[in-house]
C-alpha cells in the first residue's frame, strides 16, 4: 500500500468498508469484530487533540505576546464566524422552501430510530444562551476541563498561560522551548497514528452501513440529496467567494486538504484531522499564532456545515407533519439556532441535541428527529467535511486579515504538492 497515498488508502478503506458492512446487513457479529477497531482510531486521535491544542496556543500566543493584539484577533475571529454561520442557516432555510424535502414523504414508510440518547442531554442545551457559553468559557477547575475534552475552556486557559508566558520574559523562555518540543513531538505522533486511518475508517463505515443498510436511504434520499447539494453549493458558492476576496483558490485548497477531506468524510468526526489541520494551514503560509487560535475556536463557534444541516433538518420535519412554518417562525427558528449551536461541540449527538432543543421552540414536534437518526451518520459525513473546509479557510482569512500570511510560503507548498507547476 507504500506506493498509494493516504487518501487513496482511506478511499479503498471506506469502499471495502461498505462492501463488508452490506454483505452482514442485519448480523451483529460483524460489530464486535469491527467496533474494537473503529473505537481505537478515534481513541488515538483524542488521545493527542489536547496536547497539540495547548502547546501549538501556548507556542502561537507567547510569539505575539501582546494582549491587545490578541484580542482584536479575537473579536474579528468571533465575528467572521457569526457572518458566515449565519450565512449557512440562511442558506439552509432557502433550501428547505425552495425542494421541500419533506413534502409528500408517508411517515408509514420512514423507520423510527431510538434517540433517546440524544434527549439525556438535550436538557444541557435547553437553556443555553449566548451568556451561558461564555461564562462556561472560563474553566473552574483545569483538570476537569482536560478530563472531559471542553475545548473552550482549554483554549481559554492556554491562550492566558501563553500570554503569562510572554509576560515573564527570558524567565518563560524555557517553558516556551517545553512547549515546542511537545507541539513538534505531537505532529510527529500524529503522522505515525494517520497510518492506521484507513483500518479506522474500514471499520467505522462496515459498522454503521451493517447496522442500517443501504436500503433504509432510499424513503429519504430526497433529504439526504438535498443536503449534500446544499453542502457542495456552499463551500463552491460561499467559501468560494470568501476565498476569492482573499485571493486562495479554493480547489488549490481542496487538494491541499484532500487526505483530511476524506479522512473526515469517513469517519464523521472533525477531531481526526485537527492535529493535521493546523499543520497544513502553517505550512500553507498561515501565521502560527493565528492558526492555533483559529482552528480550535472554530470547532465550537464555526461549524457551518452543522448549522446547514439544522435548518434544513427542522423544516423537513415540519413539512413531515405537514406543519405551514410562516416567515416569522422561520426568523425566530434562525435567531434560536444562531443561539444553540453555539459553544457546544462536546457534546455526544450535537447537531441532534441542538436540534431536539431548538424545535419545541417553534412548534415542530421533536420526535420527528426519530425519522432521521438512522441515516444521521450519513448526513454526518458531509456536515463533518463542510466544518473542516470553513475552519481551515478562516484560519487564511484571519492570517490575511491580520496581515500574518506568507505568500512565498504558499507558492513553495503548493509547489511541493505538485498543485502548480514548478519554474
Amino acid at each position: 500500500m507504500k506506493k498509494f497515498g493516504l487518501a487513496w488508502q482511506i478511499l479503498f478503506g471506506l469502499v471495502v468498508g461498505i462492501a463488508v458492512g452490506a454483505i452482514f446487513y442485519g448480523n451483529p457479529t460483524i460489530e464486535t469484530y469491527l467496533k474494537p477497531l473503529g473505537d481505537v482510531f478515534i481513541r488515538l486521535i483524542k488521545m493527542i487533540v489536547i496536547p497539540i491544542v495547548i502547546s501549538s496556543i501556548v507556542v502561537g500566543v507567547a510569539g505575539v505576546g501582546d494582549t491587545k493584539k490578541l484580542g482584536k484577533l479575537g473579536g474579528k475571529t468571533i465575528l467572521y464566524f457569526e457572518i458566515i454561520t449565519t450565512i449557512a442557516l440562511i442558506l439552509g432555510l432557502l433550501f428547505a422552501n425552495i425542494f421541500q424535502p419533506g413534502s409528500g414523504i408517508k411517515m408509514d414508510v420512514l423507520q423510527k430510530t431510538d434517540i433517546t440518547k440524544y434527549v439525556d442531554t438535550t436538557h444541557q442545551v435547553g437553556s443555553h444562551g449566548f451568556a451561558d457559553t461564555f461564562v462556561n468559557i472560563v474553566p473552574s477547575n483545569l483538570f476537569e476541563s482536560l478530563a472531559k475534552g471542553d475545548m473552550l475552556a482549554i483554549i481559554f486557559f492556554s491562550v492566558m498561560f501563553g500570554l503569562g508566558v510572554a509576560a515573564i520574559g527570558e524567565k518563560g523562555k524555557p517553558v516556551l522551548t517545553f512547549f515546542h518540543g511537545v507541539s513538534e513531538a505531537m505532529f510527529s505522533m500524529t503522522n505515525q497514528i494517520m497510518k492506521f486511518a484507513p483500518l479506522g475508517v474500514f471499520a467505522l463505515i462496515g459498522v454503521t452501513v451493517s447496522k442500517f443498510g443501504i436500503q433504509s436511504l432510499i424513503p429519504l434520499s430526497k433529504l439526504i440529496i438535498l443536503v449534500y447539494v446544499a453542502m457542495i453549493f456552499f463551500i463552491v458558492v460561499v467559501l468560494g467567494i470568501v476565498a476569492r476576496i482573499v485571493g486562495i483558490n479554493i480547489f488549490h485548497l481542496f487538494r491541499v486538504l484532500k487526505d483530511e477531506i476524506l479522512l473526515a468524510y469517513s469517519t464523521a468526526s472533525s477531531e481526526t484531522v485537527l492535529p493535521k489541520l493546523i499543520e497544513k494551514m502553517q505550512k500553507l503560509g498561515c501565521s502560527k499564532a493565528v492558526t492555533s487560535f483559529v482552528i480550535p475556536t472554530g470547532y465550537s463557534f464555526n461549524l457551518d456545515g452543522s448549522t446547514l444541516y439544522q435548518a434544513i433538518a427542522a423544516l423537513f420535519i415540519a413539512q413531515l407533519y405537514g406543519i405551514h412554518m410562516p416567515i416569522s417562525a422561520q426568523i425566530t427558528l434562525l435567531l434560536t439556532l444562531m443561539v444553540t449551536s453555539k459553544g457546544i461541540a462536546g457534546v455526544p449527538g450535537v447537531s441532534f441535541v441542538v436540534l431536539l432543543a431548538t424545535l419545541g421552540a417553534v412548534g415542530i414536534p421533536a420526535e420527528g428527529l426519530a425519522f432521521i437518526a438512522g441515516v444521521d451518520r450519513i448526513m454526518d459525513m458531509a456536515r463533518t467535511v463542510v466544518n473542516v473546509f470553513g475552519n481551515s479557510l478562516a484560519a487564511i482569512v484571519m492570517s490575511k486579515w491580520e496581515k500574518e500570511y506568507d505568500k512565498d510560503k504558499e507558492t513553495a507548498y503548493l509547489k511541493e504538492l505538485n498543485i502548480i507547476p514548478s519554474k
